[in-house]
């Protein structure tokens, strides 16, 4: 993961839409983002890299393995449901047991936001990956499947092929999203168009890379 400036982990709620200053439609995606809990700060000279490590929501204690227990314990923070690392610019600026809550963001930001996109199961080579179907007359008996697999000589299929298989259930990074509004009161931020996942799909709002 590259390194940056600001990251909160969040839960996605589902889609609604809002009206602008204009009266214009605006498509959001509502996702409730926050509190997230500094759990461990990593440095270059002993982990060889920079980050901070967080966790977000709430996990009863009887779920908690002893390791965890005890890392738990170490930070002096209830159990969290999700743990994941960030790679800041400068880890100085948090200490642990440290909220990160939804207001980092504002109106206006441009982020990425990264999930885990839904599960379609086996997919056909026209679904999965767009390939022009043939003709349906019924003399063609060539309808949607994947064509010619290009191996003459080797007599083998090519590594990488694009062929039916498993559809979706990938990570998924959705680049230049607005942030429209913020709610630090309710822990709810929303983003002007779709982001990858399912409802109650953990997602991960970062600071745009390239904007």
């Amino acid at each position: 993961m590259k390194q940056v400036r600001k990251a909160i982990l969040g839960i996605k709620i589902g889609m609604t839409q809002i009206f602008d200053e204009q009266g214009q439609a605006v498509p959001v995606t509502v996702v409730e983002a926050g509190p997230c809990t500094v759990l461990q700060k990593k440095n270059h000279a002993s982990d060889g890299y920079n980050a901070i490590q967080v966790g977000f929501g709430n996990l009863k204690e009887n779920r908690v393995n002893q390791p965890l227990k005890g890392h738990f314990k170490k930070a002096n923070v209830k159990p969290l449901r999700f743990i994941r690392e960030f790679r800041m610019e400068n880890i100085d600026e948090y200490e642990i047991g440290q909220d990160i809550k939804v207001d980092v963001f504002a109106p206006g930001d441009i982020v990425d936001v990264v999930g885990t996109s839904k599960g379609k199961g086996f997919a056909g080579a026209v679904k999965r990956h767009n390939f022009a179907r043939g003709s349906m007359g019924h003399g063609s008996k060539y309808h949607r499947r994947p064509g010619s697999l290009g191996a003459k000589g080797p007599a083998r299929v090519f590594k990488g092929r694009k062929l039916p298989g498993r559809l979706g259930g990938e990570r998924v990074t959705v680049q230049g999203l607005k942030v429209v509004k913020v709610y630090p009161e309710r822990n709810l931020i929303l983003i002007k168009g779709s982001i990858p996942g399912p409802k109650k799909g953990l997602v991960l709002i970062k600071n745009s890379a390239k904007a």
